[in-house]
């Protein structure tokens, strides 16, 4: 599939209350704004999120070939509360690099051999910057706690200019994490490669936190908490990023159309395992259900038509029923070649080991949409 996820290689909060604790190896990353009656001070905290710079590079320039592509930050709910109005959070480029450190929340006593607050290697060692911030560069620069992270506000480079983006929530949203930092991850390959000349800003990750009017507001209305799972969860539903592009190549040759909503669609090359570094190419055959009698000394069954060039897959979890790879009129299309048919690719890092999934097959024909869910299953294995 044209839909490839890395996991992070480090996660970690960070507490304004807190300002010397690590929580490394927490199973929970979150942000939050948090008043509490005997002290007249918020607690804020926020999350650090990275993922290795060659992993990146590796599936921009050996599998997309390009940077003809979207990238997605996303993290899965835990739990929310106290989001009661529209807030907005937003997502930013670590400006300097952090050390992960080994501690989970409120150890006794705290460990602090890692990024927190007030210290962005270990406790004594390298503080977060307060001032003197490098051109695009801020941070937390008032406020009871100093520190805070830093993190970029912008570029010269104008091919990627987006480099502060945000996500709104509020009482009604679904509260997973899925903002689009394709220019973020653009911007830290082209300074990998010295390409342009623009700002150095080198995959020190992402930080994640309110908006300013959030972030130390006093009101008691104001408290909202959003825990997401870390990439220490023991659950399925680490933090990803998701990088799409559109690998489809369509050319069906004297293969013909299907054209009625009466067919059947059997998928071809699955074995029914993989593992978890597989890369496989599954087939479609395709063919009318009830197929119009004409003479010839072969069956018409054996006649394999093809899907339409807009025809789309998803893969989903058997057991949540939740789409990992859902239908995407950009980045899911199934490709066809002249001799074999339809087909798509699929990079099966992405999805959690010893679970069992199923894909999904959409197509339009004469304006109605159909998809066919016909046990197409497959399980990855640890390997």
């Amino acid at each position: 599939m044209a839909v490839y996820k890395l996991f992070p290689s480090k996660d970690a909060s960070i507490y304004s209350f807190y300002p010397v604790m690590n929580t490394g190896i927490d199973s929970i990353i979150e942000i939050g704004n948090l008043n509490v009656n005997y002290d007249p001070v918020p607690q804020v905290f926020r999350f650090l999120v990275q993922f290795d710079q060659s992993e990146i590079e590796d599936v921009i320039d050996n599998k997309i070939g390009g940077t003809n592509f979207s990238s997605s930050l996303k993290c899965y709910i835990a739990t929310a509360q106290g989001v009661i109005a529209q807030t907005e959070l937003e997502v930013y480029a670590v400006s300097d690099s952090w050390n992960n450190g080994s501690g989970t929340y409120l150890d006794s006593p705290y460990t602090t051999n890692g990024v927190s607050w007030r210290y962005r290697t270990y406790e004594n060692g390298a503080l977060w910057d307060t001032g003197n911030f490098l051109t695009y560069v801020t941070g937390s620069t008032s406020g009871s706690f100093l520190g805070g992270g830093t993190w970029y506000t912008g570029s010269s480079d104008p091919n990627n200019t987006k480099l502060t983006p945000t996500q709104s929530f509020d009482y009604r949203t679904t509260k997973d994490l899925n903002v689009d930092v394709s220019d973020i991850v653009k911007v830290w390959y082209s300074s990998s490669n010295s390409i342009g000349g623009y700002t150095n800003i080198q995959n020190n990750g992402f930080i994640v936190k309110w908006e300013k009017a959030i972030e130390f507001s006093t009101s008691d209305a104001v408290q909202p908490i959003m825990q997401f799972y870390s990439v220490d969860t023991n659950t399925i539903y680490p933090p990803c990023l998701e990088i799409k592009w559109n690998d489809q190549i369509y050319d069906s040759g004297s293969l013909s159309p299907i054209t009625t909503s009466n067919f059947y669609a059997s998928l071809d090359n699955n074995p029914g395992i993989f593992y978890t570094d597989s890369v496989n190419r599954f087939g479609i055959n395709v063919r009318e259900e009830f197929p119009t009698r004409t003479f010839q000394t072969t069956s018409v069954y054996t006649n394999n038509k093809v899907l339409n060039s807009t025809s789309l897959y998803a893969i989903k979890d058997l057991d949540t029923n939740e789409f990992v790879v859902d239908f995407d009129s950009q980045f899911t299309k199934i490709s066809c070649d002249p001799i074999n048919g339809n087909y798509f690719d699929v990079y099966m890092n992405g999805l959690e080991p010893e679970r069992y999934y199923k894909i999904l097959i959409q197509t339009t024909i004469s304006g109605s949409t159909i998809v066919k869910d016909d046990n197409y299953y497959f399980k990855i294995v640890n390997g």
